[in-house]
Order: C-alpha cells, then structure tokens, then sequence
C-alpha cells in the first residue's frame, strides 16, 4: 500500500484520481494538488460519489519547487504522479530529488518560450536520481507511455527484429464545438504546429508542419481517416531503446474543420508563444487564447465517438517478414459515465495510474530515469486490460 500525490487538477488529474481510489489495496492515501484548489475538491467530491473514497487536497503552485518540497515533507508519499504541464517537470523532479521520492510524469519537459519536443533536459538527471536511489518513469500516457510498451511487447513476444514503426493515433469523437481541443491547448496547439520530424535510415528527417499525410482504414467501425506526420517524443527514445529501427514515424487525425480554425488562428497570430504587447501589458497570444476556449475537461458530457491508438510494426520473426498492428479503442461516452472524463484524457490518465502500479508494487524496479519500453511490458499489459484499455493484435506474415 503507497501514499500518492498527485500534482495536476485538469482532466487527467481528474482521471488518475478516480482509477488510483478505484485500488485502495494499492494506493492507501491520495492527495490531489494544483494551482486551483477548488478543482481539486471538485474533483475529489466526484471520486467520493463513484467510489466512496476520500481524497485530501492541496494548493500547490508546482513552478516553485520549494513549495513542493514542503508539500512531500507533509504528506510523505512515496510516488509523485506529474500531470501538471510539462512546463513544470523538471521543478517536480527537483523536489523529488530533495525528498528523495520517486517520480512520474505523462509528457516530457518543454521549455516555456519554444515548442521542443526532447527527453536532453529529464535524462540529464539520470545520475542524480541514481545515486539518490530513486525512480523517474517519463511518458506514462498513451503517446508516450502505452504505445512504447505496446513496441516492447511487440519486440519480446512478436519479433525478433523491428525495422519500421507507424504510431497512428485517431480521435475520431465529436464535440459539437467550432473549435475546442481535447487536452491542454496551449500544449496541444505548441505541438501541432511545430515542424514535423521521423527516423529514417540513421537520421532525423524534418518537414513542414502537417505538409505529410496519409489514409489509414481504422478498425472496429472507425473507417478510413487522414492523418498527419507530426513529431511526437516517444520516437526519440523508442529509436535510443529498440536497437534496429530503421523508421519511426508518428501520425495523428485531425479535421478538415479543426485544421482551418488553426490556419486562420496562426494567420492572425493567436498561435504565438512570443510576448507581444497589449496596452502596456506584455500578453503571450497562445495563453490568452488557452483562455478563450473551452476547457478540455468540460468536454467529457458533450463528446462523443470513439478514439484508437496503435502501433504498426514491422520486422522479422524466424527469418520471415512480418507486420503487425495492435491498438486500442476507447470510447468517449463509456469513458465519462465511469469517471467523469473524455477518453483523450481517459487513455493519458489510466496509463499513468498503471504505471504508478508497477513503481509502488515492484513490478518495475530501478535507480535512475527511465523510459516506459526500457521494463518488462507483461504486467503492464495485462494491466490494460483489467483497467478499461483492452488492446487487441493483427499479425500478417509476408
């Protein structure tokens, strides 16, 4: 049984909340911390109801490292669950180095004034959280987090070798909203309008923003969508980890609608991470426009359809070719009747919560940080399945 804080009060935090109190053989304790307090107690008067267990709360402004030296100390948890934005990571995992608390997070860091995408910053302190003899788990979401272990189970149980990586990623729901996004838009706009970028023969190839796409016929019903080559993290350490890759890519949905909303939101400059000034009063147009939308988690009533996240893989196994698909699919209405979210924030917070599992029960042991495909991914996925993100395998032999 582990005490646990968890830092971030938005619809993942709402999550991770809800499946941790679902496991009080598991997670003894949870405190819920953010900037909003309110939002915490919101939230923990919505786990109580389901599942009629209390939560503690805390206002906490996670930037300020001191402040969550000070919470630890208190409350003595022995993991710290980061869904928080990924702004404030690396003042998190400072604080668990000073209390000498393990450490995960759903996303990795990103500089405040520059869309970069890399693990440099949170490997950096691999030495450090070794020798404190503590754990840092990065990318326990769905992309990252569940789609590196689907590729490490993927190379112990299906491969032999893994030479081509296709992360496709389908949110095929409808909110009924001109324009709105589904997780953080602040964080959600800083990634789709950044360069695009994939693995090929040794190197990084780097595009143009969305200028790649493609047609995937998705499974169970979804049908044939367009998708988009992006850059998203998992790629750089799924390329350091799975030796023998010789392409990754990642591909996500996006609208026709939600593509022009963004297209004059950029023409107008309202997608800019630069301050600009506005009577005298320095502004970063992207925060004001996080304002004026729709809140991601205010999504979860209204929303409905299905998403699917997968992996399409190909390699060699006993000297034959091989591909292979495995995905999952989660639905927006079931995802809000269990615990009150979307299942864009549904498929970030389950993961996290199971990740957090395989820390305080030992199933994933080390000193250091680490990445999700670097651990055995058995447990991990049979754990999918027990917790509301059953996946399902497609094997075609050449």
């Amino acid at each position: 049984m582990a005490r646990i804080l968890i830092i971030g009060a938005g619809g993942v935090g709402n999550v991770v909340a809800h499946k941790c109190a679902q496991l009080p053989e598991i997670f003894s304790q949870i405190m819920l911390a953010s900037r909003t307090e309110t939002k915490c107690r919101q939230i923990a008067d919505n786990v109580r109801f389901r599942t009629g267990s209390n939560i503690l709360t805390a206002q906490l402004d996670a930037d300020q490292t001191l402040e969550i030296v000070r919470l630890i100390e208190f409350f003595k948890p022995e993991l710290v669950i980061n869904v928080a934005l990924p702004y404030q990571d690396l003042s998190i995992m400072d604080a668990c180095l000073e209390t000498g608390v393990n450490y995960l997070d759903t996303a990795n860091y990103e500089p405040p004034d520059e869309a970069r995408f890399e693990y440099k910053w949170q490997w950096a302190y691999h030495e450090k959280f070794e020798k404190k003899g503590i754990m840092a788990l990065l990318g326990s979401g769905f992309d990252p987090g569940v789609t590196n272990v689907f590729c490490a189970y993927a190379l112990k149980h299906r491969f032999d070798e893994i030479h081509e990586l296709d992360i496709i990623d389908c949110n095929a729901g409808d909110h009924g909203h001109p324009f709105a996004t589904n997780f953080n838009p602040e964080i959600n706009i800083r990634e789709v309008t950044a360069k695009g970028k994939y693995w090929k023969d040794g190197n990084w190839v780097e595009t143009d923003p969305l200028a790649e796409s493609m047609i995937f016929d998705f499974p169970e019903g979804i049908g044939p969508k367009k998708c988009y080559l992006m850059y998203h993290e998992e790629l750089e350490s799924l390329v350091k980890h799975i030796k023998g890759l010789k392409k990754a890519r990642f591909w996500m949905t996006f609208s026709d609608n939600y593509l022009k909303h963004l297209e004059v939101l950029q023409n107008v400059g309202m997608t800019r991470i630069d301050p600009v000034n506005y009577n005298g009063v320095e502004i970063i147009p992207l925060k004001f426009l996080k304002v004026l939308l729709p809140d991601p988690s205010s999504l979860g009533p209204v929303t409905k359809g299905k998403t699917c996240i997968g992996c399409l893989i190909k390699g060699v196994k006993d000297g034959a070719l091989r591909q292979y698909y495995t995905y999952n699919i989660c639905d927006h209405e079931a995802a809000f009747k269990e615990v009150g979210a979307q299942a864009i924030s549904y498929t970030t917070g389950v993961p996290a919560m199971i990740g957090a599992m395989m820390i305080v029960t030992g199933k994933w042991t080390g000193k250091g940080v680490f990445n999700m495909e670097q651990f055995d991914p058995d447990p991990f996925m049979e754990q999918l399945n027990k917790r509301g993100l059953p996946w399902t395998e497609i094997i075609w032999k050449d």
